[in-house]
């Protein structure tokens, strides 16, 4: 059954990081042929056609690599500037590189298809086939994030107990024999599950924080009021000292960090968490799922992007961890940069789990999501291959133009972005060595959510 599931869920993922690549590149489809441009290609996949089929002018089809996707459009590249000397020139090795990508855009060209050509276009137009795939990422996160965030809703605890522990175990013990062990204050009290605190030594208890605040500050004979069966009824608890994980004024919980400001983990690759000595009642409160608003959702989605921006700006910085871990058997960490075999992967360890439906959809939904953020985020890195580099070369244009117009000077001409075709092939070099080390990182020391 276990293995059932798993299989299942690494499907499912695989699904949907392939609906995620499509989706993305259907933005640049459409736009492409809104303005005219043809579109020989809409491909999901890189490397051996695994099944195409031609509708009109286009070929639709998936490859067999799942790294990406790609449209192909007729004149990506403007022609280059001929000077009167060039024919009696030996090109250099960079200016032969950019011309043989120069040469493989026309290659599909027809004499017909002269005025259809990417390049052609404006450069808000070419702007916006560009920018329209990772939109379209943002906008599939959002709608996945708004099922999670108003629909499904997230957990957030409650004053209503859950459970009342028998006895006081050392902070991080998982024992279940309470024999030689102390009753918590909760037990000796008499509360029970599903009370609900209403006071905290005379003080009101409207949410989960302020009731775990209240309690981690007391010591001592303490009032507590909970309500049961519809009535209020008063405790007097002895609430004592014990060492618990440490957490900020809104109830997160804090963890340890090294001389550099980076998390502390664990031989097993979770984050440490910092402990101090607080008040101690011996109860687990009641976690509910409960739906956000619109703002809130907003508001999440945003924490999200920006978490998503920062992992990318330190990506360069996890490659020598990504390394060890695949090569020298050093331990993942929980946040260490996965692949689409990891990402899969954790989808099979979601499904595996037997939580309930909503758990599981919500996690899935969730890294689902924060997948598409990523690729969002990437793709608009202003560097060849990727859609921010096209984009950084329309934009440049845009501002030649402008100023020529103002200065009354001639049109500059398109930018010629063939010339940063050897700085592409440096950037697809990289990503397919990180690529491959990140798939034997993913296989032989996979990341593990659930331990």
């Amino acid at each position: 059954m276990v293995l059932s599931m798993t299989v299942i869920g690494i499907i499912l993922f695989v699904l949907g990081l392939l609906f995620s690549i499509a989706w993305h590149e259907l933005g640049h489809l459409s736009t492409a042929k809104m303005f005219g441009i043809k579109c020989t290609e809409y491909m999901v996949g890189f490397g051996k056609t695994l099944w195409s089929v031609r509708r009109g002018e286009t070929e639709y089809g998936i490859k067999l690599v799942p790294l990406g996707g790609y449209v192909r459009m007729v004149g990506m590249l403007p022609p280059a500037r001929r000077t009167a000397d060039d024919g009696g020139r030996k090109l250099s090795r960079w200016r032969a590189m950019a011309e043989d990508a120069r040469e493989a855009s026309y290659v599909e060209l027809t004499p017909e298809d002269e005025d259809r050509q990417f390049y052609q276009r404006a450069p808000w137009k070419r702007l916006i086939v560009m920018f329209a795939g990772p939109a379209m990422n943002v906008v599939l996160a959002a709608i996945l994030l708004s099922v999670l965030f108003m629909g499904i809703g997230v957990p957030q605890s409650t004053t209503t107990i859950a459970a009342v522990n028998e006895c006081v175990a050392p902070v991080g013990s998982s024992a279940t024999d309470c024999e030689g062990l102390p009753p918590t204050p909760a037990a000796e009290a008499g509360l029970e599950p599903g009370d609900v605190i209403v006071s905290v030594d005379g003080e009101s208890t409207p949410d989960w924080n302020s009731a775990n605040q209240l309690i981690r500050g007391s010591l001592g004979s303490t009032e507590i009021v909970v309500e049961r069966d519809g009535e209020q009824r008063a405790f007097d608890v002895d609430v004592i000292e014990n060492e618990l994980p440490a957490r900020d004024a809104d109830g997160e919980i804090l963890y340890e960090t090294d001389a550099e400001g980076e998390s502390v983990y664990d031989e097993d690759g979770f984050a440490v968490y910092r402990t101090e000595t607080v008040g101690f009642l011996g109860i687990i409160f009641l976690n509910e799922r409960a739906p956000l608003t619109l703002g809130e959702s907003a508001a999440e989605m945003g924490s999200m992007l920006v978490a998503v921006g920062e992992a990318l700006i330190n990506l360069p910085s996890r490659v020598p961890e990504v390394f060890a871990a695949a090569f020298l058997g050093e331990q993942r960490t929980q946040d260490s940069p996965v692949g689409i075999v990891g990402i899969s992967r954790i989808g099979g360890e979601i499904m595996s789990q037997g939580l309930p439906v909503a758990d599981t959809a919500a996690l899935m939904i969730q890294i689902l999501a924060g997948v598409n953020l990523f690729l969002f985020a990437f793709n608009m890195v202003p560097i060849l291959p990727l859609d921010g580099g096209h984009m950084a070369g329309a934009i440049w244009e845009w501002i030649k133009r402008g100023w020529a117009r103002m200065t009354k000077r001639p049109d500059p001409g398109p930018v010629d972005v063939a010339m940063l075709t050897p700085v592409a092939y440096v950037v697809v070099a990289c990503f397919l060595v990180f690529s491959v080390v990140l798939l034997i990182a993913d296989v032989i020391n996979p990341v593990r959510l659930f331990g």
